[in-house]
C-alpha cells in the first residue's frame, strides 16, 4: 500500500511540474505572438494621400495622420525652401477630414490664396502655399508610379486562439491551485470561472458589438492578470474576490477610456476638467487618508479601501499629453510643469516616495516628447536632485528608510527580513517554480503585493516570472514603434507615457524586492494584489489600446 502511494505521489509531482512547464512555454508563445500580431497587423506605411508641387510636379508621400512640414530635417515633410520656416505647418487628418493649422510661422500658410487662421480644411485639389512653394492636395488613386512599402502585409494572429491558449493556461494553473492544500479542493475553479467570464465577455463585446479587429493588448494583459489572481488564489481565496471585483471595474474603466478618447473634440474640452478633479482627489486624500506603511496614501469608504494616486496616474498622463493638441503647435511646458509640481508636493505629504518618483519618470517621458529637448529635460532633472538632496537634508527620517539598501544580509533579521526571504525562496524556486501555493514566501509581510516577484519566482519559476516582465517591457517597444502611426500626438504621447510608466513600476516593484533599488511599496502591474492597482493598470492599458489605429477602424469605416 506505502508503494502504491508513493508511486500516486511521484505520478502526481510529474504532473505538476509538467503543468508548470506548459503555462511557461504557453505563456512564451502567447507572448512572442502577441507582439508578432501587433506589428504584422500595423498598416503599412503606404501614402495615405499625396501632395503634388505644383511647380516641378514632384509628387511627395503623405505617410502619417499629423505631419509637420518645414526646411527642417525633423519634420516629416521637408521642403527645400529658404522662404519656409524650420517648423511652418502641420498637416494633419481628423473625422471630418484633411486639416491644416499654421505654427507661427513668419510668411504665413496659405489654402486657395486664403491665409490660414486656425484648423483650415483642406480638400483633394486645393493648393496650400507656404513662402515660395505651392503644393497640391491629392488622392492617391489620382497618382500613378507610387513606390508601395517594402514591408510586406502579413496577417495578424487569430484574437480567439490567442484568448483560447490563455485560457488553457490558466486551466492548468487553477489545476495546480486546488491540489496545493493537505486537501484537493475545487473551490479555486470559482476565481477561475468568474475570470474566464470576465476575460471572454470583453473579448466577444469587442468582436461583435464595437467590431473590433484586434485583441493582443487586452490577452496581454489577460495573461498576467490571470497569473496574479491564481497566484492569489493558492494562498487563500479571500483576497482573490477583491482583485475579481477590481478587474470587473478595470474592464469598464478600459471601455469608458477608449470610448471617451475616440472623439479627439471631446477628449480635448475635458482635460482642464479632468486636471482639477485629480488636484481634487489628492487634497481629499490628505484630508481624508489614512497612513498605512509610512505613507497616508489610502482612503476608507466603508469597508472599501481605495488609493487615489492610482487613478491619478491616468489623467495624469491625460493632461499631459492633451495639453499638446498637435505637433509643434504648443511647445509651451509651464502648464503641465504647474500641474506636475502640485501633484509632486501632494505624494511628497502624503509620504509616497515610490509613487511620487513613477510620476517624475513619467512627467519626463511626457516633456521629452512634448518639447524634444535634451537641456529642457537635463535642467529639470538637475532640479529635481537638487530638491532631493534639500529633502534628505531637512527630512532626515527619510534617508533612514533606506539605510538597508545593499545591506539587507546585515539586517536579514528585522529591516531586510523581505528582501532577503526573496532571495532565498526565489533561487529555490528554479526555472519552473515549487507548485502554485506550494511556497514558503507567501507567509512573508506583503509577499501578495510589494513581494510578488519573490512569489511568483518561487511558486511558478524564474521563466514564467521573466515572460511577465518582458511582457510588460516589450508594450514600451510597441508603443515607441507605434507612435508616429497614432492619429494625434495625444495617442503618441499618452501611449508611450503609459507604457513607461508600466515599465518603470515594474522595474521598481522588481528591484527593490530583490535590493537592486531601495524598497519603495509599489505595485507589479496587472500581477500585484490590491484593487486600486487593478483598476489603475487597466486603464493605462486602455490609452495604449487607443494609440492603436486599429482601434476606432470599424467606426470610421462605417462613417465613410
Amino acid at each position: 500500500m506505502n508503494s502504491i502511494i508513493t508511486a500516486l505521489g511521484s505520478v502526481e509531482s510529474i504532473l505538476l511540474f509538467a503543468a508548470r512547464v506548459a503555462v511557461a512555454l504557453i505563456g512564451g508563445v502567447v507572448v512572442l505572438r502577441c507582439f508578432s500580431s501587433l506589428r504584422n497587423g500595423r498598416r503599412r506605411e503606404d501614402p495615405v494621400v499625396v501632395l503634388e508641387d505644383m511647380v516641378t510636379h514632384h509628387v511627395i508621400p503623405v505617410l502619417y495622420w499629423e505631419n509637420s512640414i518645414g526646411r527642417s530635417k525633423s519634420c516629416d515633410i521637408v521642403l527645400d525652401d529658404d522662404t519656409v520656416s524650420r517648423a511652418q505647418a502641420v498637416l494633419f487628418r481628423r473625422e471630418s477630414g484633411w486639416l491644416v493649422t499654421d505654427t507661427h510661422s513668419k510668411s504665413g500658410t496659405f489654402i486657395n490664396g486664403k491665409k490660414v487662421r486656425q484648423n483650415a480644411p483642406v480638400l483633394p485639389g486645393d493648393s496650400i502655399a507656404m513662402g515660395s512653394t505651392a503644393l497640391r492636395l491629392k488622392r492617391t488613386a489620382d497618382v500613378g508610379g507610387l513606390k508601395p512599402s517594402k514591408r510586406p502585409h502579413r496577417a495578424a494572429a487569430s484574437p480567439f486562439s490567442l484568448l483560447f491558449a490563455v485560457t488553457v493556461s490558466q486551466l492548468l494553473l487553477a489545476g495546480q491551485a486546488c491540489l496545493a492544500g493537505t486537501k484537493p479542493s475545487i473551490l479555486p475553479l470559482i476565481p477561475l470561472g468568474i475570470l474566464l467570464f470576465l476575460e471572454w465577455g470583453l473579448y466577444l463585446f469587442s468582436m461583435t458589438v464595437l467590431n473590433r479587429v484586434s485583441f493582443e493588448l487586452e490577452t496581454i494583459a489577460f495573461f498576467n492578470t490571470g497569473v496574479g489572481i491564481l497566484l492569489l488564489s493558492g494562498t487563500g481565496l479571500k483576497n482573490t474576490w477583491v482583485q475579481l471585483a477590481a478587474l470587473a471595474a478595470g474592464l469598464m474603466l478600459f471601455c469608458l477610456i477608449i470610448w471617451f478618447l475616440g472623439d479627439l473634440d471631446r477628449a480635448m474640452r475635458w482635460r482642464a476638467a479632468i486636471a482639477v478633479l485629480a488636484l481634487l482627489l489628492f487634497a481629499a486624500n490628505l484630508v481624508l487618508g489614512k497612513e498605512y506603511n509610512g505613507a497616508k496614501n489610502w482612503i476608507e469608504l466603508g469597508p472599501v479601501t481605495v488609493q487615489p494616486s492610482e487613478l491619478i496616474k491616468i489623467a495624469f498622463i491625460f493632461v499631459g499629453a492633451s495639453t499638446l493638441d498637435r505637433l509643434q503647435t504648443a511647445q509651451n511646458l509651464t502648464g503641465f510643469i504647474a500641474f506636475s509640481a502640485a501633484c509632486m508636493g501632494a505624494l511628497f505629504l502624503m509620504k509616497d516616495f515610490g509613487t511620487a518618483c513613477i510620476f517624475f519618470v513619467t512627467f519626463l517621458i511626457i516633456a521629452f516628447m512634448r518639447s524634444g529637448s535634451v537641456r529642457t529635460i537635463a535642467l529639470i532633472c538637475a532640479v529635481a536632485g537638487l530638491g532631493a538632496l534639500l529633502i534628505l537634508k531637512f527630512r532626515p527620517y527619510i534617508a533612514q528608510r533606506f539605510a538597508v539598501w545593499r545591506h539587507v544580509w546585515e539586517y536579514a533579521s528585522d529591516t531586510g527580513y523581505q528582501q532577503t526571504r526573496v532571495l532565498s525562496y526565489s533561487a529555490s524556486g528554479g526555472l519552473f517554480g515549487v507548485g502554485l501555493g506550494r511556497g514558503s514566501l507567501k507567509s512573508v509581510f506583503a509577499a501578495q503585493s510589494d513581494l510578488v516577484f519573490g512569489m511568483l519566482c518561487e511558486e511558478l519559476g524564474l521563466i514564467l516570472a521573466l515572460i511577465s516582465v518582458l511582457s510588460i517591457a516589450g508594450l514600451l517597444l510597441y508603443a515607441r514603434s507605434d507612435a508616429t502611426r497614432s492619429r494625434s500626438a495625444l495617442y503618441s504621447i499618452s501611449s508611450c507615457a503609459a507604457a513607461g510608466m508600466l515599465l518603470f513600476q515594474t522595474c521598481l516593484n522588481i528591484f527593490g524586492a530583490t535590493d537592486v533599488l531601495p524598497m519603495t511599496g509599489v505595485t507589479l502591474p496587472f500581477i500585484s494584489m490590491g484593487g486600486s492597482s487593478m483598476v489603475s493598470v487597466w486603464g493605462l492599458l486602455a490609452l495604449l489600446k487607443a494609440g492603436d489605429e486599429r482601434t476606432y477602424a470599424a467606426r470610421r469605416r462605417k462613417r465613410v
